[in-house]
């Protein structure tokens, strides 16, 4: 039987490199505070609660990166391109997508626009949208921020979970909600 896949998607530098490697126990993927920093996929083994599955990082989706607005990070229009192709890939072989944003800067255009994004890719699949979404609040490591984290209920896209992939808090929930929707 075919492990799962689960794919981390956000905009540049809301944690998606730090929470991958959280879920796999080491550090595979580079992290920064430069946003930009992870162009290509990265594909590890984890598991939870018994569950083996894939997790593949992905770099930042810039929904400004074809407008004429400041890019979310750095690199040039190609960059962006490939990046976004490169997460075009990972999604169509998800099993379950994690969509994190930033808990500390709130629901901004870019959540908005990468929401719609994935729901319009999701097709029904035994009555239920798929691949699922699960919405990661990162970043919530205080208490305005785990407060801020209810504001990404108007995304559409369900609960969000607080979590802080730098401490692991929050993430024990967010895998018992994963592995709850493998197929």
């Amino acid at each position: 039987m075919r492990k799962p896949v689960v794919v981390l998607v956000g905009r540049p530098n809301v944690g998606k490199s730090t929470l991958f490697n959280r879920l796999v126990g080491e550090r595979l993927a580079i992290t920064d505070e430069i946003p930009g920093t992870t162009r290509d996929r990265l594909i590890s083994e984890a598991d939870w609660a018994g569950h083996d599955f894939f997790i593949v990082d992905t770099g930042g989706l810039d929904p400004t990166a074809q407008r004429n607005q400041e890019p979310l990070s750095i690199g040039s229009a190609e960059f962006m391109a490939d990046i976004r192709a490169q997460t075009e890939l990972a999604m169509q072989e998800a099993d379950v997508i994690l969509f994190l944003v930033d808990a500390q800067q709130g629901v901004t255009e870019a959540d908005r626009e990468l929401a719609q994004l994935l729901r319009r890719r999701q097709i029904v699949k035994d009555g239920k949208p798929f691949p699922p979404v699960i919405l990661a609040a990162n970043k919530a490591d205080s208490a305005t921020a785990r407060m801020n984290a209810l504001d990404f209920y108007s995304l559409g896209l369900g609960e969000p979970f607080p979590i802080s992939a730098i401490h692991g808090t929050g993430t024990g929930d967010l895998l018992d909600a994963v592995v709850e929707n493998f197929p």
